[in-house]
């Protein structure tokens, strides 16, 4: 017997983060101009930073409250509702976690019973199914197209519910995509899943990335608020993805279930992040507001550029993520990306690894200096010239 065999069969039959395979790949290589990587490339203000220092200084170094400093949850209740004019109780609906994803993961875990359905849309993030699938839930796909933006329309969410669908997951402004749902389409959407009886895990870490449209809240619509179990951190907004600091904004029963598995893995998010974190929500609006004015820069330029190379690419409305379509190369998106990889030295990655929806199409982060943009367009035009 190998230690494979010792493997769970669950996570056996996950397949590996096709994300990583292009990483790795490009590692290895001198040379490459990466449009692969999603997170910033600013660095977290020196405010941030010197608070965990300082916390440091203090002496601040044994755990916190399992739910996080009450003086965070109590900064992130003031953000929600001066922000998105949602309120949440800080002692008993507000969750600091280590990063946003183990917020997801929480919240299916606290939710699914097995064999129930999660509703993913798709493209989508690359852990979204696989974490159904580890807490014992069943994703079901939602594929949204091109042609509509990649934007959940009520006719396919209402065909995709089922008796045993229990949640949804969905993400505005969306990874791999861009795209961003405004109010109207989420009131559309929140009819169906009350009519429906459903849950809301909306992962709304880009909520301070929007360029174009005022960010709404899933939960501010309507009585969502009662359904939704909101997921949001410091990683995007803030420069701060090493910190590893999300937070959960959910109904208290839910809110308490999840605070139970937080306690059994976690014990708490790092203390020294968390002081970062205070500082951040108290003092870092200003440099969230120069990182999204360069980000709106770089979006519009490397949209531009790549539908006058003849990649067509939808004008996202959020994230820092461009997704052209590749269709006229010829190319399946793993291909486009080798050979744009070993050809030209350039790193994105294919859109199959957000989903089959995916096909056909590229995820570009503009999280990288206008320079690099540019040298990145210009080997990307040179490579689509063999290509046409």
């Amino acid at each position: 017997m190998t230690n494979e065999n010792y493997v769970s069969k669950t996570v056996a039959s996950l397949p590996p983060s096709g994300i990583r395979k292009f990483f790795d790949l490009a590692a290895n290589m001198e040379g490459v101009v990466s449009l692969g990587v999603g997170e910033p490339d600013f660095v977290t203000s020196w405010s941030v930073r010197e608070a965990a220092i300082h916390s440091l200084e203090e002496g601040r170094t044994s755990y916190t409250a399992n739910a996080g400093l009450l003086e965070l949850r109590t900064e992130i209740a003031g953000y929600m509702e001066q922000a998105f004019n949602v309120s949440y109780q800080p002692e008993h609906q507000i969750l600091v976690t280590v990063g946003a994803s183990e917020g997801i993961d929480l919240a299916l875990r606290s939710i699914i019973n097995p064999g129930e359905e999660v509703l993913v849309v798709s493209p989508c993030f690359v852990s979204y199914a696989p974490l159904v699938t580890m807490a014992g839930g069943v994703p079901k796909i939602i594929h949204t197209t091109g042609e509509n933006q990649f934007k959940l329309t009520p006719a396919e969410l209402e065909e995709a519910i089922t008796p045993n669908t229990k949640a949804m997951i969905i993400c505005s402004p969306n990874n791999p995509t861009g795209t961003q749902l405004n109010k109207e389409e989420l009131i559309k959407i929140a009819e169906i899943i009350k009519k429906n009886d459903l849950l809301v895990i909306a992962d709304e870490i880009y909520a301070e990335l929007a360029y174009d449209e005022t960010f709404t809240s899933f939960a501010s619509v309507g009585d969502m608020i009662n359904r939704t179990i909101l997921i949001n951190g410091f990683s995007k907004s803030f420069a701060m993805t090493g910190w590893r600091l999300g937070f959960v904004c959910a109904p208290r029963e839910i809110l308490e279930a999840m605070l139970k598995l937080h306690q059994y893995t976690m014990m708490c998010a790092p203390t020294m992040a968390q002081y970062g974190a205070l500082e951040a929500l108290k003092h870092g609006w200003d440099d969230v507001e120069d990182m999204r004015t360069s980000y709106r820069q770089r979006r519009n330029y490397i949209v531009k550029s790549f539908n006058e190379i003849g990649l067509t690419c939808h004008n996202p409305g959020g994230a820092f993520y461009a997704f052209p379509s590749i269709a006229k190369t010829g190319l399946s998106s793993q291909k486009f990306a080798e050979k744009l990889l070993l050809e030209e030295r350039v790193a994105v990655v294919p859109g199959d690894v957000f989903g089959e929806s995916g096909e056909g199409y590229i995820r570009c982060s503009y999280a990288s200096s206008l320079v690099q943009l540019q040298e990145a367009v210009k080997r990307i035009a040179r490579f689509m010239k063999n290509y046409q």
